[in-house]
């Protein structure tokens, strides 16, 4: 295995001499990883097809292309971002001057998961670069293949002590969090979120943990089915559903039941045709352990109203509906992550609310309605993530809206300037007149308070 504290150790030396501090370096450097990544683009293409057998056009739309905008926008909007950013100063400190200075972390460790193994990964990277730190990064053992074109990726683009990649499995990542960071930058599950927060709190190093849970999706009885179908469809079922964001059970108003499940039926047809497994746009389980997992699943409660068919040997499970799932079923006690739907029944709105609010905070929430009253009495009652109205997933595409997890989904916000913000510790420092100075605040005090309750009120 990799010497990983010969590795932090050297880029804890890189940091000091303070180059990643000069912003014409962290730009020299984001562009250099911008044409690595169109330089690599075939090679990426064919990992993703050996892992989870995920077209080409899905590949550049969910990993190549987020990751091409998201540079894009710091590359030009970095100058600004690093700018001290001045502020008035109050009444207590006149004269002087008051600014925040955006200065980066230092050493970062960012550990990605094998869903999304190039965009998790690399996504987090490039705030980090921009914010100006060094960074270790390990990719998830699962994708194997993907982590090692990022390994060649990053190794010919980056010197080592300035990022670096580490690859392996569950013994490295143990390794990489036994040594001291300023910053951990962790995706993954709620469980091993807590795993590296508890590893982090020994040295008080601050996390960003952005974690999964179970995102429901509502439809109302006034929402425009043909439109909601295709959106939850498209989001639930790419990548397999194994998608953090993906709806993750579908509360569906009894008086539209029908006809929403027999509209997803002839969607999934659509989408992937009567035989999914030989739809090129339709990937695959991404390993043995994962795919019996979610055949436990599918077979513990409910009835299968479309879909159900698997191959092991493939990797395969169909994109399947199951109707008949009650919050008790062993189905609503994990995040699915993977091609099942649950379908739960509802009368009215205010029954829903209470189900979700009982339960952990979601990484994210998806309602289908025409009514803004509905709208706003879902949103202020409840907690999430993040999440859309009329639309799936969407909400993860804009760099102008931060990106990250409530409670048990995680903490902490990324991309665009939330990830520049993210990877930054800002520091404020007031520079105050020494060419008087006034005694108000010092002893004896006498009866000064009138006149600093003033200043107060």
């Amino acid at each position: 295995m990799e010497n990983i504290s010969h590795v932090v150790k050297k880029q804890r030396e890189f940091f000091r001499t303070g180059k990643t501090r000069d912003v014409d370096f962290r730009l020299q450097n984001l562009k250099k990883f911008k044409k690595a990544l169109w330089q690599f683009e075939e090679r990426i293409y064919d990992a993703f097809w050996k892992d989870l057998r995920k077209s080409k056009y899905e590949v550049f739309g969910t990993e190549i292309g987020m990751i091409s905008l998201e540079l894009k926008h710091h590359i030009r909007k970095i100058r600004r971002w690093s700018r001290p950013t001045r502020v008035r100063a109050d009444m207590l400190n006149i004269p002087s001057s008051s600014r925040i200075i955006h200065e980066p972390y230092g050493n970062v460790l960012i550990i990605s998961p094998w869903n999304y193994p190039l965009q998790l990964a690399l996504l987090p990277l490039v705030g980090a670069i921009s914010a100006g730190n060094c960074v270790l990064v390990k990719p998830a053992h699962y994708s194997e293949n993907v982590s090692r074109v990022i390994s060649e990726l990053i190794g010919s683009t980056f010197p080592s002590e300035y990022i670096h990649v580490v690859t392996g499995d569950r013994t490295v990542n143990q390794a990489v969090l036994e040594e001291r960071y300023d910053l951990i930058f962790f995706t993954g599950s709620p469980h091993l979120g807590r795993i590296v927060m508890g590893k982090a709190a020994r040295h008080l190093t601050p996390v960003v943990l952005e974690l999964g849970g179970k995102s429901p999706c509502i439809v109302e009885n006034d929402a425009k089915l043909d439109v909601a179908v295709q959106r939850i469809c498209f989001g639930k079922f790419i990548n397999s559903g194994q998608t953090c964001i993906a709806p993750d059970h579908l509360f569906v108003h009894r008086e539209v039941k029908d006809r929403v499940l027999q509209k997803l039926a002839g969607c999934i047809r659509g989408f992937y045709g009567d035989d999914p497994e030989k739809s090129p746009d339709f990937g695959r389980i991404i390993n043995q352990k994962q795919f019996d997992r979610l055949i436990e699943l599918r077979d513990s409660a409910g009835k299968i109203i479309h879909g159900g068919r698997s191959n092991r040997e493939d990797r395969y499970i169909e994109p399947t509906i199951i109707d008949g799932i009650t919050y008790d079923d062993p189905i609503m006690q994990e995040e699915t992550f993977g091609p099942l739907l649950p379908v739960l029944t509802y009368d009215r709105l205010e029954e829903v609310i209470p189900q979700i609010v009982e339960h952990e905070k979601p990484l994210a929430m998806y309602f289908f309605s025409s009514s803004k009253r509905k709208r706003d009495l879902l949103l202020s009652s409840t907690s999430s993530g993040g999440g859309c109205v009329n639309d799936t997933i969407m909400h993860i595409t804009n760099p102008k809206m931060p990106f990250g997890g409530v409670g048990n989904s995680g903490m902490g916000s990324y991309h665009g300037k939330f990830s520049f913000d993210t990877f930054s510790h800002h520091r404020s420092i007031l520079r105050k007149t020494t060419l008087f100075n006034p005694t108000v605040p010092y002893p004896p005090y006498g009866n000064k308070l009138k006149y600093t309750k003033w200043l107060f009120s």
